[in-house]
């Protein structure tokens, strides 16, 4: 074997064989300096399969399946010969990267190389199929395979459960000739994500009675699947459990349990769990990123991003998500392309979060310009990212393009319907409205209360005052859906608009009897106050607001503007000025239009746009119109 030269960092290595520098390409990767394993690696002149495989192997590790990908591409320009290893590795990545097709692409290989027949190629050839939702080709890759392992019948365990074939997953556990730690968890697993957090504890005992000793996937699935219930006390008693069992300094556990927390919205938790983790993975910073931006923290999350020593497709998501839940739309967008310039491949969540901010932002042209990318990237088959594309054309304006993103949509889910309902209602389409709850009705979907929001809004816009008391009255005598205050709201603001004044009023006092009266109720009644002139009945609900909720500004306005309607200017003065005493101010109201992928605010009250003279000129040829 040849003797060369190699160059790492300040340091020279001299003889070193092919041999010792892969190992040390190991070593490194190990220790997580993959920047430095990349750096020997490309040193070496001529490379074998063995020093391939173990890049490729220390970036499988490290969670960097884009750069696994792209090694390989390089791999074939050198004509390197591939071997079971490294379609391991590869076939590893795709899976991490849900790339089904590019997975299919190596099982050709696969199948062309003679690797068929190798135990651990076919084991990552279920995990793929399993990870890419695609049951039905594990299950056929299993039923070719001579002879079987745990790891083989795992994997099909794990596809099934993924693809919530829970039937088909319990004759394969129960089938299994044996039971190892990691079936259980998977099965603990599949249930949790699947919301049946009870038979994910039946397993759980299971586990324990069946002399299996649970470990930290096993705390981790189970704190996973706790943080989807509303109620934090399991979650609170897992935490004990796992601290004395002495699994909470493992850092799969520690990743699960900030999330508990972060998703508890409990920062300090988070903080404390993530300074006593000992070695991060990209886990635990990206949950702690996740963590800050849940807090409107945007300034810590993106000091976290900065400060994690690799980055992910999660990484860039959650910033991009972050950034347009906090009404951060532009910077949002902005990281998004940031993204794609660092060669990071999105997915369907990274397209639904960037949309978001597109219909947060109200811009269209950068809407369609994702649209264009979701295409090329094929994620329009994605439900998730299909109905990202029916909010955003919606709330941008372009109803018609919101009717054809949801045509586009195969298989639509209820969150599909709602959101084109909303949008409809948005619009003032009541007609296409109502005939869309009926085709929904039609496809065998059940409303939900989502959906009756949706449609309530849609008649209160319109003043659908009796199509809206029958589908109020039809929620609970049809579909066993009892009102929320967003149903009783709406339903108060529909007669208010209506003038039924004093149907509105018993609604709410009705409302008031059974739970907590919300503000937002009353101040719904309080505008209809206005609209009609009642004096007396408003302004007792005007008082009662400004001590119900004295630091909010939109009770004062109310009340004041209905004194002045009513000529009484001594009381106007009175709320103002007990207003102004608050430290309250009303909000400006304000309007955009975006010009050539340029968004320009106006805001009331501002006179500062440089082409106002000629902005009123042409306002005031449109009122002679």
């Amino acid at each position: 074997m040849g003797c060369c030269v190699f160059n790492v960092g300040n340091h020279y290595v001299h003889g070193l064989h092919l041999f010792q520098a892969t190992s040390k390409i190991v070593a490194l990767a190990k220790l997580g300096r993959i920047t430095s394993a990349r750096k020997l690696f490309d040193e070496i002149p001529h490379k074998d399969t063995v020093a391939w495989n173990a890049m490729l192997s220390g970036y499988s590790q490290l969670g960097l399946h884009q750069e696994v990908l792209c090694l390989f591409h390089r791999m074939r320009i050198a004509n390197a010969r591939p071997d079971d290893f490294t379609f391991t590795a590869m076939l590893s990545a795709c899976a991490d990267l849900g790339e089904l097709r590019g997975g299919m692409k190596i099982h050709a290989q696969v199948v062309v190389s003679g690797c068929q027949s190798s135990l651990p190629v076919n084991n990552s050839l279920i995990h793929l199929y399993g990870k890419c939702l695609s049951a039905l080709s594990a299950r056929r890759v299993f039923e070719d395979m001579n002879c079987t392992n745990e790891v083989s019948w795992c994997s099909l365990l794990f596809a099934y459960t993924s693809y919530g074939l829970f039937d088909a997953a319990r004759g394969v556990f129960d089938g299994m000739p044996k039971r190892t730690e990691i079936a259980w968890n998977i099965m603990i697993s599949g249930y949790g994500q699947c919301g049946d957090v009870e038979l994910c504890l039946g397993f759980f005992k299971k586990m324990q009675s069946d002399s299996h000793q649970p470990d930290q996937w096993t705390f981790s699935s189970l704190m996973n699947a706790f943080s989807e219930l509303k109620q934090p006390l399991c979650g609170y008693m897992m935490h004990g459990f796992i601290f004395r069992s002495g699994w909470v300094k493992a850092v799969e556990v520690s990743n699960s349990i900030m999330s508990f927390y972060s998703k508890l919205g409990s920062h300090n938790d988070v903080v404390k769990v993530f300074e006593s983790i000992g070695i991060r993975t990209q886990v635990s910073w990206n949950a702690m990123i996740d963590a800050n931006m849940k807090i409107g923290d945007t300034h810590e999350a993106l000091l976290a991003f900065q400060q994690a020593p690799e980055k992910n497709v999660v990484s860039w998501t959650s910033m991009i998500t972050g950034y347009a839940r906090n009404r951060h739309g532009e910077q949002s967008l902005s990281f998004f392309v940031d993204m794609m310039g660092n060669h990071i491949q999105p997915d369907d969540f990274t397209f639904g979060a960037v949309l978001h901010a597109c219909s947060s932002l109200a811009t269209l042209g950068h809407g369609k310009m994702i649209h264009g990318s979701i295409m090329r990237h094929g994620f329009h088959a994605y439900v998730y990212v299909g109905n990202g594309l029916v909010n955003m054309y919606a709330k941008c304006g372009d109803i018609q393009g919101s009717n054809s993103a949801f045509n586009d949509i195969l298989e639509k889910d209820l969150v599909s319907w709602n959101t084109m309902l909303f949008g409809f209602g948005l619009h003032g389409l009541a007609t296409q409205a109502l005939e869309l709850y009926e085709e929904m009705a039609v496809s065998g979907l059940k409303p939900d209360k989502v959906t009756f929001i949706g449609l309530l809004m849609t008649c209160s816009y319109l003043g659908l005052v009796e199509k809206g008391r029958a589908l109020f009255e039809s929620m609970v005598s049809v579909h066993g859906l009892f009102h929320e205050i967003e149903h009783v709201t709406c339903m108060v603001d529909l007669l208010g608009r209506g003038g039924y004044m004093a149907q509105a009023r018993e609604l709410v006092e009705e409302y008031s009897r059974t739970g907590q009266v919300e503000t937002g109720l009353l101040e719904s009644l309080l505008g209809a106050c206005f609209a009609h002139s009642e004096v007396r009945m408003g302004a007792n609900l005007g008082e009662y607001l400004k001590v119900f909720e004295p630091r909010k500004e939109m009770s004062y306005v109310l009340l004041s503007n209905l004194y002045c309607l009513s000529g009484q200017w001594k009381e106007a003065e009175m709320v103002r000025k007990t207003m102004a005493d608050q430290g309250l101010k009303k909000m400006p109201g304000c309007s955009w239009i975006e010009v050539r992928n340029k968004m320009t605010v106006f805001v009331a009250g501002d006179h500062s746009h440089p082409y106002m003279e000629e902005l009123y000129k042409i306002l005031n040829s449109l009122k002679l119109q």
